[in-house]
C-alpha cells in the first residue's frame, strides 16, 4: 500500500513531464514513419527507372535460411558467399547481398509500405481537376470516336490507352474528387510516373468508387446461351476454289511493330492477292517498320497503312480499341467490298493457300470463328482478371481494384485471333444497343480485353448461333516456358506467349484435325527454317540456284531514326567496328592512298546479319571519304564475333556442359541473348547462361573476374537430373570495370570451364564523344572496388590469380584516357573479340579491291529474293 501510494504521488507530481515524454515520442515516431515512407517510396521510384528490379528473390523463406546459414559458416569459407541455387535460376543473393545492411532486410521482411494502410483524399496536391477526354493514343487529330466514348461514362475519362506523349500536368493539376481507398489503386497512384496518368487513375477510381463506372446489369439476347456450331473435320473440307460461286473477300488487318520487316513482306507475299485487302497498323513507336510499311502500301492499291497510329502494349485495352478503329475504317471504305475481317501479325504465317482459305470462308459466309477458352466461366473470369478493374496508361495496365461482372452477362473469351464477318462486325461498329455499349465499357478497363470482348458480344447477342469455337489457326504454346511472368514490366498481372515454332513443332500443324489456316508465332532471328518449309509446302520451292534462301537480315539502325535511339554502348561499339574495318583495309592493301578511308559522321544503318539460322554478326553501313579526296562514299562492314569458350578434357559428370554464355536481355522463353553477340558497356547487367545435356545431378561454382582481377562474385549453382539452362545475374554494382572479364565455371576449386566477354569502354556519353576527365568514373569500376556489398577477395589465393597490384595501376591509367587515346583502347579491346575483315562498297569505289554491296551474299544490300515483292501476276498473286 505504501509503495502504491508513493508511485501514485510521483505520478500526480510528473503528470505534465510524462505527458511532455510522450507526446515527444509520438511525434518522433510519425516523423520516423513519415521518412521512411518517403525513403521507401523514392527507392521504388529509382529502382523502376534505373531498372534494377531484384528479380531473383524467388522464396523469402528460403532467402532467411541461407542468410542465417552462410552467417553460421567459418571465415573462411562464408567468404565464398556461394548460394544455391534452383535449376530455373533463382536465388537469393541479393537478399545475401542487402543482409549486412538494415536489421529489418536481414530476413527478408519489410515494413508494411505506408500507401497500403492509408487513403488519398480529395484535394491531395490541391489544384483542379482536368477534363481528360482530349487524352488520345493516336498520331492524327481527327480520330473517329467508337462506341465506347458514346457510352455516358466514357467521354470524361478518356480513350483506352494514353497518348506516349500526353500532357505533363504540374502538381498543382492533381486533385482526386474522392477519398481513394484500395491498396491496388493506392499502389498504382503511387508507382505512376507521369502526373496526367495519375489524374486519370484517381479519376477512374473515384467513379468506380460512385457505382458511376461500369454497367449494373447488360441485356441478354441470344436465344441459346452457350451455343456454338460444329467445327468441320480437316477431311471434310472441300478446298477447291473453282467450285465456289461469288467467293468472300478478306479484309486482313495486320498489327506489327519491331523491326522484322522481311518477315513482314515474306508474309504478305505469301497471303496477297488482288481480290483481298491488307489494312496495316504500325505500332508508334516503331518509326522504321512505318516507313517501311508506307513503301510497301504504294506499291499495291489494295494495300494501305492506318493514317492513325496508337502505341499497343501486351494485355492493353489500346490494342482492342485499334481493333474497333480499324473496323470503323474499313466499314467506311467504300471501295473496299469485303465480307470476313481477319486479324493477323508479322510473326503469322499461312499453313494453307489462299485459295483454301477462300474456299473454306465461302461454304462459312455466314459463320464467325473464334476459339474460346474451354474452361468454367469462373476460372477464365478469375484467370483472365476481368474480375479487376485495369486502366492503360504510361504505356502500362495498372491493376486498380475489383469489380464486378453485370448482371445478366455470360462472359466468354479465349484466343484474340479471329475471323469475323462483315455483319457482326458492323453490329459491333454501328449497335447503339444496351450490350455492345455497355461492353464497350466494360472492357475499356479490362485486361487483355481483345481475348474476350468479340467472344462475350457475339455470344449474348442475337447472332450468337454463328459463332464457331475455332479461330482457324494453330498456336505453339509451351506453358513451361511460356508463362513466367515476362509481362509484369508492362502490365500489372501475369500472363503467357506462345512461343516460336520450330521445324519439331510442325507436327502440331499436322495432327490437327480441325481446318486451321494460319500459325504463330515465327521469329527468322530464332529460327527461319520452319518458314521456308511451310513456304515451300505452299507454294513450291524457289528455282535452284535462288541465293539467300537460308540468308536473314535484320534492321537494328537506320539513319532516320536518328542517334539518340542508340544507346551509348552500341554507338561506341558500331563505330568502332567501321574503324577496324577501314585499318584491316588499309593494311591489306599496303596503305594505299586509294584504299585508305576515313569515316564521315554516324553510321547510316546496322543490321543483324544470321546464316542457316546462326547468327553472323553485324553489318555497319556508313560514309567514307578517302585520304586526300574530297569524295564520299558509302561502304558496308562484316563484324563477326569470336567464340572464347573453352571446356576442359576428361569431365566425367561435367561433360554435360555444352556451353557458357555471357550476355544481356536474355529470353527465358526462347533461350537467347536478344541482344545479339553480347555488346555489352560498363552500365550493363550481364547475365551467366550454361547449358546442360541431361546427365547426373552436379554442383558447380561460377567465379567472375574482372579486368583487374577483383573477384566480383562466386556463387554455387545445383544442376538437376533434367536440367537444360541454368542462369543467374550476380548483382553486380556498377559501372562495371572495362576491358576483359572471366566467368568460370569450377568443381572444387578446378578449372571445369572459361569464357571471356569484353566491357567495352565508351568512347560516347549521352552520345556526345567523350573527352572530359571527369567523366573517368564510367570507367572506374564500382566505388572501393566492392561490386557486392562483401569483398571476394580473399578468394584470389583460392583461385591461383596472379599479384593484383600492376593489373589495378592498368586499369586505373586507362580509366582516365579520353579523345584519340580513350578511342584506340576500345579499338584495341574489340579487335579481340571480334573479326572485321570482309567490305563492300554501296557503288563502285576508288579501291579496286572492294566489290560492290550488291555482287556479295553477305551485305544488307544484296539480293533477298523471298523477303522481295515484285509485281502481281496473272493469277493474282506474288509468290
Amino acid at each position: 500500500m505504501v509503495a502504491s501510494a508513493r508511485v501514485q504521488k510521483l505520478l500526480r507530481r510528473y503528470k505534465l513531464a510524462i505527458a511532455a515524454a510522450l507526446t515527444i515520442l509520438l511525434i518522433q515516431g510519425l516523423v520516423v514513419w513519415s521518412l521512411r515512407s518517403l525513403e521507401e517510396g523514392e527507392a521504388e521510384r529509382k529502382i523502376r527507372r534505373s531498372k534494377l528490379p531484384d528479380h531473383n528473390i524467388q522464396d523469402p523463406k528460403r532467402d532467411v535460411a541461407l542468410w542465417e546459414k552462410h552467417k553460421s559458416l567459418p571465415g573462411k569459407n562464408r567468404g565464398k558467399w556461394s548460394v544455391r541455387l534452383e535449376r530455373t535460376g533463382g536465388t537469393a543473393a541479393s537478399a545475401l547481398r542487402r543482409g549486412t545492411s538494415r536489421k529489418g532486410e536481414k530476413s527478408g521482411i519489410k515494413p508494411k509500405p505506408p500507401q497500403e494502410q492509408s487513403v488519398i483524399r480529395p484535394g491531395w496536391g490541391g489544384g483542379v481537376l482536368r477534363d481528360l477526354s482530349s487524352s488520345r493514343n493516336h498520331s492524327d487529330a481527327r480520330s473517329g470516336t467508337d462506341g465506347a466514348a458514346r457510352f455516358p461514362g466514357a467521354a470524361v475519362l478518356g480513350e483506352p490507352g494514353s497518348v506516349d506523349l500526353a500532357h505533363q500536368a504540374s502538381s498543382s493539376d492533381f486533385a482526386p474528387k474522392c477519398d481513394i481507398i484500395g491498396k491496388d489503386a493506392l499502389s498504382a497512384l503511387h508507382r505512376a510516373e507521369s502526373q496526367h496518368c495519375r489524374q486519370e487513375i484517381a479519376n477512374i477510381v473515384c467513379r468506380h468508387q460512385a457505382g458511376q463506372l461500369m454497367p449494373g446489369t447488360l441485356p441478354q439476347f441470344c436465344p441459346q446461351l452457350g451455343f456454338s456450331s460444329q467445327v468441320q473435320a480437316v477431311g471434310e473440307l472441300d478446298n477447291s476454289l473453282s467450285n465456289v460461286e461469288n467467293p468472300v473477300r478478306v479484309a486482313f488487318v495486320l498489327m506489327v511493330h519491331g523491326r522484322a520487316v522481311r518477315q513482314l513482306k515474306r508474309l504478305i507475299k505469301a497471303i496477297y492477292h488482288r481480290d483481298h485487302y491488307y489494312y496495316i497498323h504500325v505500332d508508334k513507336r516503331s518509326g522504321y517498320m512505318h516507313r517501311e510499311v508506307l513503301q510497301v502500301a504504294q506499291q499495291y492499291p489494295n494495300i494501305r497503312a492506318t493514317p492513325w497510329r496508337m502505341v499497343t502494349i501486351w494485355g492493353g485495352a489500346s490494342l482492342l480499341k485499334a481493333y474497333l478503329h480499324s473496323m470503323q475504317d474499313l466499314l467506311s471504305m467504300l471501295d473496299w467490298k469485303w465480307d470476313f475481317f481477319i486479324n493477323l501479325s508479322a510473326t503469322d504465317f499461312p499453313t494453307r493457300t489462299n485459295d483454301e482459305l477462300i474456299a473454306f470462308l465461302s461454304q462459312q459466309r455466314d459463320k464467325n470463328f473464334l476459339k474460346s477458352h474451354g474452361r468454367e466461366n469462373v476460372r477464365f473470369i478469375k484467370k483472365q482478371g476481368l474480375d479487376r478493374l485495369f486502366h492503360e496508361c504510361d504505356n502500362h495496365m495498372w491493376r486498380l481494384g475489383e469489380r464486378s461482372i453485370p448482371e445478366g452477362l455470360e462472359v466468354s473469351g479465349g484466343s484474340d485471333w479471329f475471323a469475323l464477318n462483315r455483319r457482326f462486325v458492323e453490329y459491333v461498329i454501328n449497335s447503339q444497343d444496351d450490350l455492345v455499349l455497355g461492353l464497350k465499357q466494360f472492357y475499356s478497363y479490362a485486361l487483355l480485353p481483345a481475348e474476350s470482348f468479340f467472344h462475350t458480344v457475339l455470344g449474348n447477342s442475337h447472332m450468337c448461333d454463328s459463332l464457331v469455337d475455332n479461330n482457324l489457326r494453330v498456336t505453339n504454346w509451351n506453358r513451361k516456358l511460356g508463362c513466367k511472368c515476362q509481362y509484369k514490366h508492362i502490365v500489372d498481372w501475369c500472363g503467357c506467349s506462345p512461343n516460336d515454332f520450330k521445324p519439331q513443332d510442325l507436327i502440331r500443324i499436322q495432327q490437327l484435325t480441325r481446318p486451321t489456316f494460319f500459325a504463330r508465332k515465327f521469329e527468322s532471328t530464332v529460327n527461319q527454317e520452319v518458314i521456308e518449309i511451310l513456304d515451300t509446302h505452299l507454294y513450291g520451292q524457289y528455282a535452284p540456284g535462288t541465293i539467300a534462301i537460308k540468308a536473314y537480315w535484320e534492321s537494328v539502325f537506320e539513319q532516320l531514326d536518328g542517334v539518340g535511339s542508340l544507346s551509348d554502348i552500341a554507338l561506341t561499339t558500331y563505330m568502332s567496328f567501321f574503324r577496324l574495318g577501314l585499318k584491316n583495309l588499309a593494311t591489306r592493301q599496303n596503305q594505299a592512298d586509294a584504299c585508305r578511308f576515313e569515316p564521315v559522321g554516324f553510321p547510316l544503318s546496322v543490321h543483324l546479319y544470321f546464316y542457316d539460322d546462326r547468327f553472323q554478326g553485324y553489318l555497319v553501313r556508313q560514309e567514307v571519304q578517302a585520304v586526300g579526296s574530297d569524295v564520299k562514299e558509302t561502304l558496308e562492314m562484316w563484324a563477326v564475333p569470336q567464340t572464347t569458350f573453352i571446356l576442359e578434357p576428361n569431365l566425367k559428370e561435367f561433360e554435360r556442359l555444352k556451353n557458357l554464355e555471357i550476355g544481356t536481355d536474355w529470353d527465358p522463353k526462347e533461350r537467347i541473348f536478344r541482344n545479339f553477340g553480347g555488346v555489352i558497356g560498363p552500365m550493363s547487367e550481364p547475365l551467366a547462361v550454361q547449358k546442360w545435356a541431361r546427365g547426373p545431378n552436379l554442383t558447380a561454382t561460377i567465379v567472375w573476374i574482372d579486368p583487374a582481377l577483383v573477384v566480383a562474385a562466386s556463387y554455387d549453382i545445383t544442376v538437376d537430373l533434367d536440367a537444360e539452362y541454368t542462369q543467374y545475374k550476380p548483382p553486380l554494382q556498377r559501372p562495371l570495370r572495362p576491358g576483359t572479364w572471366t566467368v568460370k565455371v569450377l568443381k572444387h576449386w578446378e578449372r571445369v570451364a572459361e569464357v571471356r566477354f569484353l566491357v567495352t569502354p565508351l568512347t560516347f556519353k549521352d552520345k556526345e564523344p567523350l573527352r572530359k576527365v571527369e567523366d573517368s568514373w564510367l570507367h572506374a569500376g564500382p566505388p572501393r572496388d566492392l561490386y557486392l556489398e562483401q569483398s571476394m577477395q580473399q578468394l584470389s589465393s583460392v583461385l591461383q590469380l596472379p599479384p593484383q597490384e600492376p593489373a589495378m595501376q592498368e586499369a586505373r591509367r586507362k580509366a582516365q584516357l579520353v579523345d584519340r587515346p580513350l578511342q584506340e583502347w576500345v579499338d584495341s579491346s574489340v579487335g579481340t573479340f571480334w573479326v572485321t575483315g570482309n567490305i563492300c562498297a554501296s557503288q563502285t569505289s576508288s579501291c579496286p579491291a572492294l566489290v560492290l554491296c550488291s555482287k556479295t551474299t553477305w551485305s544488307s544490300l544484296s539480293p533477298d529474293p523471298k523477303s522481295e515483292l515484285g509485281p502481281v501476276k496473272s493469277d493474282g498473286r506474288i509468290r
